[in-house]
């Protein structure tokens, strides 16, 4: 006996993020002919209901284009769309790595089936045009709400900020009727982006003091707290370090307790801003650290000088049976390419596929170049890249010029800067350094002769800046 269409959809309802069973529920559609004759009149919006519910599990399972053949198998069959189908369709295009090709013919079959006065399908094309690049049809969709809530208000402006107009974005926030904490956080995280660090400073500042001073209370999120203590990092150390202490003590005296995120971006902000100390106590008073956590604890490590304890850490993560993923690998191979330790790095790279079942990418092969070259196993760096399944890409070509350039290996970069010019003829990077190395050796016509070429070619080195003015 055929299960019916009801207790199919319960199961699908059931099970809309569970990715064995969702293609099962899909086959057995497939095979009953659910998806393919409309129901009768009485059940009309059944089989739509059916590809909504469809549509919506292969969006849960991180399956978008799937979830956008669904969407054409579904007209092709004439089946009719509702307001429910385009919300998710939208999530849909806005992960799709061009969404700029789908927003439109999206926004067109949306208007044909005359659902765009739904505020959830207009909020949903709002931010599908905010992702594509295109403001002013997300202003426009925006323009044509009669009554905008809070939510949509908030699409509208994380829009302008994604897109870095925060001249807009600012005068929009300005005119919000009611601003919440996606409001704020949304400000925030804009000015982090265009790295105005001063100004996501003050926007958080005025946020926390409407609410000490009565104002319309808004409590900062995880997410606010993630955005500024990001500026905090990437700021002035001085000024990122003073203003990061206060956030932490505002965090430690108005939060519960500090999350695994919040730790790990306090954990961050120190390390980038010679609070080592600080990280370390940050790190050790975290119940819940998550593998990112572990991460970032390495990362701040190495970049402090505490090569082999970041080795440590690599080793108690694994003994405290968390799992490390590609980013751990990157941050311990890093650490054990600036300490010069081959023989570790080695063993770690070596140990990824058979034991922890990741597969290097360009990143680790990267590492491993610079790790042997700073060493100056350059002719193994040479073979070793030579031995890579694919070809080597910029970054490990650079990490290798720059190897030759820390002992003066000429013929070795002659050869490695052809091939940088044949990736990135446009780049003046090495130029430079051959350039370098020529000058290093005292072969001073070769290195002349770059520099001509590189004026030649019209190529600019980027002015150099300092911070002694900020100190």
């Amino acid at each position: 006996m055929l299960p019916s269409p009801e207790s199919l959809l319960q199961l699908l309802q059931r099970f809309i993020k569970s990715s064995t069973q969702i293609k099962q529920i899909h086959s057995v559609l497939i095979t009953n002919g659910n998806l393919s004759i409309p129901n009768p009149s009485s059940f009309r919006w059944t089989t739509t209901l059916f590809y909504n519910t469809l549509i919506r599990a292969y969006l849960n399972i991180n399956l978008p284009h799937t979830t956008l053949l669904l969407f054409t198998h579904m007209l092709s069959h004439n089946i009719p769309p509702n307001a429910h189908t385009f919300p998710s369709l939208a999530k849909a295009a806005a992960c799709n790595k061009t969404p700029s090709f789908i927003d439109k013919p999206l926004y067109s079959q949306a208007l044909k089936r005359g659902v765009l006065a739904d505020p959830f399908v207009q909020t949903s094309f709002i931010c599908l045009y905010a992702e594509s690049g295109n403001v002013c049809c997300a202003r426009k969709v925006f323009d044509e709400m009669p009554e905008p809530c809070v939510v949509s208000y908030n699409a509208m402006l994380d829009g302008f900020c994604k897109n870095g107009d925060m001249g807009s974005a600012v005068l929009f926030f300005e005119s919000m009727p009611v601003k919440d904490v996606y409001s704020w956080t949304s400000v925030v995280n804009g000015y982090v982006k265009k790295e105005c660090y001063d100004s996501a400073f003050r926007s958080f500042k005025r946020m926390i003091m409407q609410r000490v001073s009565g104002g319309c209370a808004v409590k900062p999120n995880e997410a606010t707290f993630v955005s500024v203590l990001s500026a905090c990092a990437n700021s002035n150390r001085v000024t990122g370090l003073s203003y990061g202490k206060q956030i932490h003590g505002y965090i430690v005296k108005n939060e519960d307790r500090i999350s695994a995120f919040v730790g790990t971006a306090l954990i961050n902000m120190y390390g980038k801003t010679d609070g080592l100390e600080y990280a370390t106590k940050v790190f050790g008073s975290m119940v819940n650290k998550q593998v990112c956590t572990w991460n970032t604890m390495i990362s701040t490590l190495a970049s402090n000088g505490k090569e082999k304890q970041a080795l440590e850490m690599f080793n108690k993560m694994k003994v405290e049976g968390r799992v490390p993923n590609d980013v751990t690998f990157v941050a311990v191979l890093a650490a054990c390419a600036r300490a010069e330790l081959v023989k570790p790095g080695l063993h770690v790279f070596n140990s990824m596929l058979p034991r922890f079942g990741i597969v290097p990418k360009m990143e680790h092969y990267g590492c491993v170049v610079d790790l042997l070259g700073r060493a100056g196993f350059l002719a193994e760096a040479e073979e070793f890249m030579r031995k890579m399944s694919f070809e080597p890409d910029a970054s490990v070509l650079g990490a290798l010029l720059g190897a030759c350039k820390l002992h003066g290996a000429v013929d070795i970069g002659s050869e490695v800067a052809k091939r940088l010019y044949r990736l990135e003829p446009q780049q003046c990077g090495q130029y430079i350094l051959l350039s370098s190395i020529y000058a290093g050796v005292d072969n001073w016509e070769h290195a002349t002769s770059l520099r001509n070429v590189m004026v030649d070619a019209g190529f600019q080195k980027p002015p150099a800046y300092s911070t002694v003015n900020a100190l």
